[in-house]
């Protein structure tokens, strides 16, 4: 079976917020799009980023690395929403949920830790 690929479609929300509603396969080969189409973004003054992750079905070591490089590229807030449980727990285990406003994915608060 082939690998999905990953779709990005981006909302421009208003003035400096955008979202992006990413599906299919966050992984080593997609990475370096997502963290393309965020820099684009940013150069375009969108600084607060929210991705929706809640359609996608794969997301290994690259796409917590291409979160991680997102984050450092800008000033803005960055905000996962629609993670699921198996994310969840990379993103705690590796710690960036101290790095990233994660909205739960069941009652939309937002975690961080501290």
């Amino acid at each position: 079976m082939p690998a999905q690929l990953l779709t990005i479609e981006v909302t421009r929300l208003d003035a400096g917020r955008a979202r992006l509603r990413l599906s299919g396969e966050l992984d080593f080969d997609t990475a370096p799009e997502l963290v393309a189409a965020a820099a684009e973004l940013r150069r375009d003054g969108y600084q607060e980023l929210l991705f929706d992750l809640s359609a996608v079905s794969l997301c290994d070591s690259s796409g917590l690395s291409a979160f991680l490089t997102v984050h450092r590229g800008g000033t803005g807030a960055i905000r996962l929403r629609g993670v699921g449980r198996q994310l969840q727990q990379l993103l705690d285990r590796t710690g960036l949920t101290e790095l990233l406003a994660v909205e739960g994915a069941t009652d939309g608060d937002v975690r961080r830790a501290g």
